[in-house]
């Protein structure tokens, strides 16, 4: 089993995070050593239960980090390569792995080789990333591109890094994918590579383009939906979907993330948020936990200049000067993540639906021989749902489990397993 199977991660974006500048920095100004400020919370997401750490981008860009300049140098904002090697090394001491966030479809208008590298249109101007006019495209038909982005992966790879997280992968080419991905693979043949696929043919970009995973964003939107519209309708057919990807991959699991409106904003009722996290961490796939999510954080993204600055906030320096509200909900994702960890069969775990009706959901996940049921009700009356006789015995939630059926409170939810395993 390949160690991503094991991965929960704690996904973090530095430069909303440790506060830094909007824009880069002048050129004669001195880096500021801002990972640092990371290290404090790395016991934080072990305690949480996690045992990697998805950083957003951290090399030298314009403004937001999308808009690479040089992605062999650490934007001064953050410090040096030495700083993050260090977050690297802190990070390994305490068994936790460190993803990086490339991106590698557009790079900012000050990007160096931009005039050898970039992809052009039939008039002669530079071609942009979905009209965003500073993202410059590269030209994903030259080997000289090919020969750049691999450069870039191993570089960082022979470091200590775990993988990649790479963005706007749904816009590169499928070829193109695939040359890169079998030359990194000849260097780091563990490395964990997924990409950023908002809808389309999920499994051929791993299929045909050699990732080992991309984003589940049918999941992500069917479980908050389904939680507003109290219609368990929605998630059951996204659950069908989720258990064909599966039969070719694990994908990328989350319910928030540095591009959304924050889940405790999204949700009409904040009641909710335990469903939420209880379907992500009992289904198939690898799951990520957006920091600040564990904490109930709010946030809405708007489409406007600035607008992500609301879904990625400066954060204390320690863990210790969080909110104490938060708590209740850190804690519910220990109890989850740890369920998680003790299962990490659930990888690639399939699920039955048992019991089906607008306001409730019972369903199995199975791998093999393992089982774990899992029931949830919207409503605000106790139910009964159906599950498979077994003899469930409850981990996890507040449920009454019986033969072939468990009882739940209202808004309740349970996970079961056979003899209490």
């Amino acid at each position: 089993m390949h160690w991503s199977a094991h991965s929960v991660w704690w996904h973090v974006y530095p430069l909303g995070f440790t506060g830094a500048e909007q824009a880069a920095l002048p050129k004669d100004t001195p880096p500021v050593p801002r990972l640092a400020r990371l290290t404090p919370w790395l016991d934080y997401l072990v305690d949480l239960g996690c045992n990697g750490l998805a950083l957003g981008p951290v090399f030298a860009s314009e403004t937001h980090g999308y808009d690479t300049v040089d992605h062999f140098r650490i934007d001064s904002r953050l410090g040096t390569e030495r700083d993050l090697l260090h977050l690297v090394e802190q990070a390994r001491a305490r068994g936790v792995r460190v993803l990086l966030d490339g991106v590698f479809h557009h790079v900012g208008r000050s990007f160096p080789a931009l005039a050898d590298l970039a992809a052009y249109d039939p008039d002669g101007s530079l071609r942009v990333f979905e009209g965003h006019q500073r993202l410059v495209a590269l030209d994903h038909t030259s080997p000289r591109v090919a020969d750049y982005v691999t450069d870039v992966l191993v570089h960082w790879l022979d470091r200590g890094i775990a993988g990649w997280r790479l963005d706007a992968a749904y816009a590169v080419p499928l070829p193109f994918w695939r040359t890169v991905t079998a030359r990194v693979r000849e260097r780091h043949p563990d490395a964990w590579l997924t990409g950023e696929v908002i809808h389309g043919d999920y499994a051929g970009f791993v299929d045909e383009g050699g990732l080992d995973s991309v984003t589940q964003y049918e999941l992500w939107k069917a479980i908050w939906s389904s939680l507003n519209d109290r219609n368990f309708y929605e998630l059951a057919w996204a659950l069908d979907r989720h258990n064909a990807l599966l039969d070719t991959f694990a994908p990328q699991t989350f319910v928030g993330n540095h591009d959304v409106t924050r889940l405790a904003s999204r949700l009409d009722d904040a009641r909710h948020l335990e469903h939420a996290l209880v379907v992500l961490l009992t289904l198939g796939g690898v799951p990520s936990v957006y920091a600040g999510d564990e904490q109930a954080f709010r946030g809405i993204k708007e489409e406007r200049e600035g607008g992500d600055d609301a879904i990625r906030p400066p954060f204390p320096a320690h863990p210790d000067q969080l909110a104490p509200y938060g708590r209740p909900y850190y804690q519910l994702h220990q109890l989850l993540i740890g369920l998680r960890r003790r299962h990490p069969w659930l990888v690639r775990a399939r699920t039955t639906v048992t019991t089906l009706t607008k306001e409730a959901l019972a369903y199995t996940a199975t791998a093999d021989a393992h089982r774990l049921s899992v029931a949830l009700n919207l409503s605000d009356g106790s139910t009964e749902l159906a599950l498979p006789d077994a003899p469930w015995q409850l981990v996890a939630g507040a449920g009454v489990f019986g033969r072939g059926g468990v009882e739940l409170p209202a808004l309740g939810w349970a996970v079961g397993a056979v003899g209490g395993g």
